[in-house]
């Protein structure tokens, strides 16, 4: 197989992938490419029917695959991973044109999908479970054994890694997986994972693609073979997927929004404050659940930080990351774009200054500087996702751990300063699942844990030896020489 015949629309167009390419009940629907509006192709859209005979299938071929040895695991996964590497100018054509992603970030997502893939090979050969201290004669075991039939539901914005995150260790860990990418990254998202099981030898109805709406969400939430449901997403559609699950009595693991600080602090650095403040809040368009939502800067440096900041951001070319070379492409559709519009707009109208920014054509938005934001102000408040940096003052550490804890949400944060132990010292403070000292706050690896706390997710963990606990289940065993002689 060359790398182009990967991605070919021949093989898709149409279609849905349920032990194999097939027609989806629910019809098919248009692969747009935000930048320019154009249809790019045609994907199948399933509905509750297909999630039903795909997880009737993934239960048979689940409990094959996790009798195939480790080792054959393994392989395929470092297979997959390899495959990632080869392929992937290919992909991230797609993840470009159908995210609106600048070519640096999509290949961040194939670089990190293939180390997806070889850290989850690894974990085919750990140990599966302890030998219990037992006061009987008799061998007392917890043993790892897979879950079954796993859901993952990923997002738009980064379509590859959030789902390959999930897809990736619970193969490697002997379970099947029915996947709904969203129906907006469903090339990038969804076929690209599955071309590229299937040409590293994973056995037929172990993995199924099934792009489509909520109520296909729906249903992977509630059929009964799905036993886990790994859900990327945003806190309010978090908070449904949650409270269906419990009536199905499913674990889950939510990894949901943000509204991340970045604490810069008197002795900061500037210059470089700012450079990692704009990489926090433009990357992506903003389009990130770590992005930097809220930039709490010390009064005696703001004035400079936000001149420094403002520069950045009208500095930065905005534009079709297929045909130029720019820093933001186009926000993902229009409604996300109103709603950003809509924050920065009313943000200003409560008091906040526009110091950079604050205006669109068509899906491009500016980066966006808000100067003068104070907390009762939607911009501070609110999951912006989008390219917008509101500035907040502070007048000493106190208020400082005081602003940046005051968030429902508990993803990430991010502390600049000369003195790295007073940095650590201020995070204990501030409950966040993700803590990055003299850095901005989008940051995740493959070998690392990676959750929120609060309304940014329940505390589950993604990455490295965490996904041992997501993705499968202990079973004590007990085994004696005899059968014991009992009173009666």
């Amino acid at each position: 197989m060359s790398s182009e015949d990967l991605m070919h629309e021949k093989t898709w167009h149409g279609q849905v992938y349920s032990d194999g390419w097939t027609t989806a009940h629910g019809g098919d629907a248009t692969v747009r490419e935000p930048a320019t509006g154009n249809e790019i192709g045609r994907i199948g859209r399933a509905d509750a029917d297909d999630v039903a005979r795909a997880t009737e299938r993934a239960a048979r071929a689940q409990r094959d695959w996790a009798a195939t040895s480790f080792e054959e695991r393994a392989a395929v996964l470092r297979r997959a991973g390899a495959l990632f590497e080869r392929c992937a100018a290919d992909i991230e054509r797609w993840i470009v044109r159908e995210a609106g992603s600048i070519p640096p970030k999509a290949g961040v997502e194939t670089h990190t999908a293939a180390q997806e893939c070889y850290e989850a090979a690894a974990l085919a050969s750990r140990p599966l479970g302890d030998i219990l201290p037992t006061a009987q004669p008799q061998l007392s075991l917890a043993r790892r054994v897979p879950v079954g039939v796993v859901g993952v539901i990923a997002p738009f914005n980064f379509p590859l890694i959030l789902g390959i995150r999930s897809i990736a260790p619970a193969l490697a860990l002997g379970n099947a997986v029915v996947f709904k990418p969203d129906p907006r990254t469903a090339v990038s998202g969804g076929v690209s994972i599955v071309r590229i099981f299937e040409e590293a030898g994973l056995p037929p109805g172990v993995l199924h693609m099934l792009p489509g709406g909520p109520d296909v969400g729906r249903a992977v939430v509630t059929e009964p073979a799905v036993r886990v449901v790994s859900f990327t997403g945003s806190t309010a559609a978090g908070r449904q997927v949650a409270e269906l699950a419990g009536r199905h009595l499913k674990r889950v693991h939510l990894e949901l929004g943000g509204n991340s600080a970045l604490l810069v602090l008197d002795d900061a650095d500037v210059s470089r404050a700012v450079s990692a403040g704009a990489w926090g809040s433009f990357l992506h368009q903003g389009q990130i659940c770590m992005t930097t939502g809220r930039h709490l800067v010390h009064a005696d440096i703001a004035d400079e930080y936000v001149a420094a900041l403002a520069e950045h951001a009208d500095a930065l070319p905005v534009g079709d990351p297929a045909t130029a070379q720019v820093a933001l492409g186009p926000l993902i559709d229009e409604a996300q774009r109103d709603k950003v519009h809509g924050l920065v707009t009313s943000t200003v109208d409560s008091g906040a200054r526009l110091a950079a920014g604050g205006r669109y054509e068509g899906l491009f938005y500016r980066p966006t500087v808000l100067d003068g934001v104070h907390p009762e102000m939607p911009a501070y408040a609110e999951e912006i996702f989008g390219p917008v940096a509101p500035v907040v003052r502070f007048a000493d550490v106190d208020e400082a751990v005081r602003l940046a804890a005051d968030s429902g949400y508990g993803l990430s944060l991010g502390i600049l300063t000369a003195n790295p132990m007073r940095g650590l010292a201020l995070a204990e403070q501030i409950p966040t699942g993700i803590v990055h000292i003299n850095d901005q706050t989008v940051s995740d690896e493959a070998v690392a844990p990676f959750g929120g706390s609060l309304d940014s997710g329940n505390g589950a963990r993604f990455g490295g030896t965490a996904n041992l606990d997501a993705f499968t289940e202990t079973r004590w065993i007990t085994m004696r020489g005899e059968i014991p002689q009992y009173p009666f």
